[in-house]
Protein backbone atom coordinates (compact mmCIF):
# COMPACT_ATOMS: atom_id res chain seq x y z
CA UNK A 1 0.00 0.00 0.00
CA UNK A 2 1.57 3.42 -1.03
CA UNK A 3 1.44 5.98 1.31
CA UNK A 4 -1.19 8.37 -0.93
CA UNK A 5 -3.39 5.15 -0.19
CA UNK A 6 -2.43 5.33 3.48
CA UNK A 7 -3.47 8.85 3.84
CA UNK A 8 -6.71 8.43 1.65
CA UNK A 9 -8.00 5.35 4.44
CA UNK A 10 -6.78 7.69 7.07
CA UNK A 11 -9.16 10.44 5.69
CA UNK A 12 -12.18 8.46 5.71
CA UNK A 13 -11.56 7.26 9.04
CA UNK A 14 -11.28 10.37 10.26
CA UNK A 15 -14.24 11.20 8.58
CA UNK A 16 -16.50 8.97 9.46
CA UNK A 17 -15.21 9.20 13.55
CA UNK A 18 -16.71 12.60 13.38
CA UNK A 19 -19.78 11.46 12.04
CA UNK A 20 -20.62 8.91 14.64
CA UNK A 21 -19.50 11.55 16.73
CA UNK A 22 -21.90 14.14 15.65
CA UNK A 23 -24.73 11.54 15.70
CA UNK A 24 -24.02 10.91 19.30
CA UNK A 25 -23.77 14.28 20.29
CA UNK A 26 -27.41 14.62 18.71
CA UNK A 27 -28.89 11.45 20.67
CA UNK A 28 -27.71 12.80 23.94
CA UNK A 29 -28.96 16.19 23.16
CA UNK A 30 -32.54 14.25 22.35
CA UNK A 31 -31.92 12.32 25.56
CA UNK A 32 -31.59 15.24 27.24
CA UNK A 33 -34.48 17.61 25.94
CA UNK A 34 -36.71 14.33 26.84
CA UNK A 35 -35.54 13.80 30.46
CA UNK A 36 -35.92 18.05 30.46
CA UNK A 37 -39.61 17.84 29.19
CA UNK A 38 -40.40 15.00 31.60
CA UNK A 39 -39.24 16.83 34.46
CA UNK A 40 -41.03 19.99 33.31
CA UNK A 41 -44.11 18.15 32.79
CA UNK A 42 -43.71 16.72 36.40
CA UNK A 43 -43.04 19.94 37.93
CA UNK A 44 -46.18 21.35 36.23
CA UNK A 45 -48.61 18.42 37.13
CA UNK A 46 -47.12 18.79 41.04
CA UNK A 47 -47.67 22.59 40.49
CA UNK A 48 -51.25 21.91 39.27
CA UNK A 49 -51.91 19.73 41.68
CA UNK A 50 -51.16 22.14 44.79
CA UNK A 51 -53.06 24.85 43.13
CA UNK A 52 -56.26 22.71 42.81
CA UNK A 53 -55.76 21.25 46.84
CA UNK A 54 -58.34 23.04 49.38
CA UNK A 55 -56.41 23.37 52.17
CA UNK A 56 -57.54 23.36 55.26
CA UNK A 57 -59.86 20.38 54.22
CA UNK A 58 -63.66 21.12 55.21
CA UNK A 59 -64.71 19.80 58.80
CA UNK A 60 -66.72 17.08 57.52
CA UNK A 61 -67.26 13.54 58.82
CA UNK A 62 -65.13 11.98 56.42
CA UNK A 63 -62.05 14.21 57.30
CA UNK A 64 -62.44 14.46 61.01
CA UNK A 65 -60.13 12.29 62.66
CA UNK A 66 -61.31 10.91 65.82
CA UNK A 67 -64.44 10.50 63.95
CA UNK A 68 -62.49 8.04 61.67
CA UNK A 69 -60.84 6.35 64.48
CA UNK A 70 -63.82 5.90 65.99
CA UNK A 71 -64.76 4.29 62.43
CA UNK A 72 -61.99 2.55 62.46
CA UNK A 73 -62.23 0.87 66.07
CA UNK A 74 -65.88 -0.10 65.54
CA UNK A 75 -65.69 -1.79 62.20
CA UNK A 76 -62.47 -3.33 63.29
CA UNK A 77 -64.31 -4.88 66.31
CA UNK A 78 -67.45 -5.87 64.58
CA UNK A 79 -65.17 -8.23 62.11
CA UNK A 80 -63.07 -9.67 64.50
CA UNK A 81 -66.13 -10.65 66.31
CA UNK A 82 -67.73 -12.10 62.76
CA UNK A 83 -63.91 -13.71 61.94
CA UNK A 84 -64.24 -15.41 65.54
CA UNK A 85 -67.32 -17.01 64.81
CA UNK A 86 -66.22 -18.15 61.68
CA UNK A 87 -63.52 -19.95 63.20
CA UNK A 88 -65.17 -21.20 66.39
CA UNK A 89 -67.57 -22.78 63.72
CA UNK A 90 -64.97 -24.53 61.74
CA UNK A 91 -63.42 -25.89 64.98
CA UNK A 92 -66.33 -27.46 66.78
CA UNK A 93 -67.37 -29.16 63.21
CA UNK A 94 -63.49 -30.59 62.88
CA UNK A 95 -63.66 -31.95 66.60
CA UNK A 96 -67.46 -33.12 65.67
CA UNK A 97 -65.74 -35.53 62.68
CA UNK A 98 -63.08 -36.28 64.80
CA UNK A 99 -65.85 -37.96 67.16
CA UNK A 100 -67.22 -39.64 64.43
CA UNK A 101 -63.44 -41.43 63.15
CA UNK A 102 -63.07 -42.14 66.38
CA UNK A 103 -66.41 -43.94 66.59
CA UNK A 104 -65.87 -45.69 62.78
CA UNK A 105 -61.82 -46.80 64.24
CA UNK A 106 -63.80 -48.91 67.14
CA UNK A 107 -65.87 -50.54 64.40
CA UNK A 108 -62.99 -51.04 62.35
CA UNK A 109 -60.48 -52.45 65.05
CA UNK A 110 -62.97 -54.77 66.29
CA UNK A 111 -63.57 -55.91 62.28
CA UNK A 112 -59.67 -56.80 62.73
CA UNK A 113 -60.40 -58.53 65.88
CA UNK A 114 -62.82 -60.69 64.76
CA UNK A 115 -60.80 -61.40 61.21
CA UNK A 116 -57.97 -62.00 62.93
CA UNK A 117 -59.94 -64.95 65.02
CA UNK A 118 -61.44 -66.25 62.02
CA UNK A 119 -58.31 -66.44 59.83
CA UNK A 120 -56.74 -68.10 62.21
CA UNK A 121 -59.44 -70.94 62.53
CA UNK A 122 -60.27 -71.15 58.92
CA UNK A 123 -57.09 -70.13 57.20
CA UNK A 124 -57.98 -71.64 54.01
CA UNK A 125 -60.44 -69.25 53.83
CA UNK A 126 -59.14 -65.99 51.52
CA UNK A 127 -61.79 -64.00 52.26
CA UNK A 128 -61.15 -63.52 55.63
CA UNK A 129 -57.45 -62.74 54.95
CA UNK A 130 -58.84 -60.36 52.08
CA UNK A 131 -60.63 -58.50 55.02
CA UNK A 132 -58.52 -58.37 57.77
CA UNK A 133 -56.28 -57.02 55.16
CA UNK A 134 -58.79 -54.48 53.92
CA UNK A 135 -59.53 -52.91 57.48
CA UNK A 136 -56.14 -52.96 58.75
CA UNK A 137 -55.96 -50.53 55.83
CA UNK A 138 -58.77 -48.51 56.53
CA UNK A 139 -57.69 -48.04 60.44
CA UNK A 140 -54.62 -46.23 58.59
CA UNK A 141 -56.52 -43.97 56.66
CA UNK A 142 -58.75 -43.31 59.78
CA UNK A 143 -55.87 -42.45 61.87
CA UNK A 144 -54.32 -40.15 59.09
CA UNK A 145 -57.36 -38.33 58.76
CA UNK A 146 -57.54 -37.88 62.27
CA UNK A 147 -53.78 -36.61 63.24
CA UNK A 148 -55.00 -33.81 59.85
CA UNK A 149 -58.18 -32.96 61.88
CA UNK A 150 -56.14 -32.34 64.74
CA UNK A 151 -53.50 -30.31 63.30
CA UNK A 152 -56.29 -28.20 61.68
CA UNK A 153 -57.48 -28.05 65.14
CA UNK A 154 -54.38 -26.67 66.29
CA UNK A 155 -53.77 -24.57 63.41
CA UNK A 156 -57.36 -22.43 64.25
CA UNK A 157 -56.02 -22.15 68.02
CA UNK A 158 -53.09 -20.47 66.56
CA UNK A 159 -54.94 -18.37 64.66
CA UNK A 160 -57.26 -16.97 67.16
CA UNK A 161 -54.07 -16.52 69.48
CA UNK A 162 -53.01 -14.14 66.46
CA UNK A 163 -56.58 -12.18 66.28
CA UNK A 164 -55.83 -11.51 70.10
CA UNK A 165 -53.24 -8.87 68.75
CA UNK A 166 -56.10 -7.21 66.85
CA UNK A 167 -57.72 -6.30 69.96
CA UNK A 168 -54.63 -4.79 71.37
CA UNK A 169 -54.04 -2.63 67.97
CA UNK A 170 -57.88 -1.27 69.20
CA UNK A 171 -56.84 -0.39 72.10
CA UNK A 172 -53.54 1.52 71.44
CA UNK A 173 -56.29 3.27 68.78
CA UNK A 174 -58.66 3.79 71.42
CA UNK A 175 -55.70 5.51 73.74
CA UNK A 176 -54.48 7.54 70.82
CA UNK A 177 -58.23 9.20 70.63
CA UNK A 178 -58.06 9.22 74.19
CA UNK A 179 -55.00 11.71 74.40
CA UNK A 180 -56.23 13.69 71.16
CA UNK A 181 -59.33 14.67 72.79
CA UNK A 182 -57.87 15.82 75.94
CA UNK A 183 -55.38 17.88 73.96
CA UNK A 184 -58.35 18.95 72.05
CA UNK A 185 -60.14 19.90 75.32
CA UNK A 186 -56.77 21.65 76.57
CA UNK A 187 -56.16 23.63 73.69
CA UNK A 188 -59.52 24.68 74.01
CA UNK A 189 -59.31 25.71 77.39
CA UNK A 190 -56.44 27.91 76.49
CA UNK A 191 -58.26 29.50 74.07
CA UNK A 192 -61.30 30.29 76.39
CA UNK A 193 -62.29 33.97 76.75
CA UNK A 194 -64.39 35.86 79.26
CA UNK A 195 -66.94 37.52 76.92
CA UNK A 196 -68.82 35.57 74.61
CA UNK A 197 -67.80 35.57 70.36
CA UNK A 198 -71.42 36.98 69.55
CA UNK A 199 -70.70 40.32 71.73
CA UNK A 200 -67.04 40.88 70.61
CA UNK A 201 -66.35 43.53 68.14
CA UNK A 202 -65.91 43.05 64.41
CA UNK A 203 -62.62 42.25 63.05
CA UNK A 204 -61.49 45.01 61.17
CA UNK A 205 -60.95 44.02 57.49
CA UNK A 206 -57.93 46.39 56.47
CA UNK A 207 -55.40 48.16 59.59
CA UNK A 208 -53.03 50.99 58.68
CA UNK A 209 -49.74 49.34 58.30
CA UNK A 210 -50.97 46.42 56.60
CA UNK A 211 -48.62 45.43 53.67
CA UNK A 212 -51.15 43.52 51.85
CA UNK A 213 -54.44 44.09 49.87
CA UNK A 214 -56.22 40.88 50.53
CA UNK A 215 -59.02 42.18 52.64
CA UNK A 216 -61.27 39.37 54.08
CA UNK A 217 -64.51 40.52 54.02
CA UNK A 218 -67.10 39.44 56.80
CA UNK A 219 -68.83 36.62 55.36
CA UNK A 220 -65.56 34.81 54.93
CA UNK A 221 -64.78 35.39 58.53
CA UNK A 222 -68.08 34.21 59.55
CA UNK A 223 -67.96 31.28 57.07
CA UNK A 224 -64.28 29.97 58.63
CA UNK A 225 -65.64 30.63 62.29
CA UNK A 226 -68.65 28.51 61.19
CA UNK A 227 -66.54 25.80 60.14
CA UNK A 228 -64.09 25.40 62.79
CA UNK A 229 -67.36 25.46 65.25
CA UNK A 230 -68.58 22.29 64.05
Amino acid sequence: MTQEELDALMNGGMDELSEDESTQEEADEATESTDTEAESTAEDILEENIKSAKLPLPATDENKMVHQLDDVTKESEEKASEIFDIIETISNELMEKEGSLNVILEVLNANIVLFEKLNEKFPDVESFQTQLVENKKAVEVANETVEVLQNSGDSIMNVMDIMQYQDIHRQKIERVINVMRALSKYMSTLFEGKIDDEKRVASATHIAGDTHNDIASTEDIEALLEQFGK
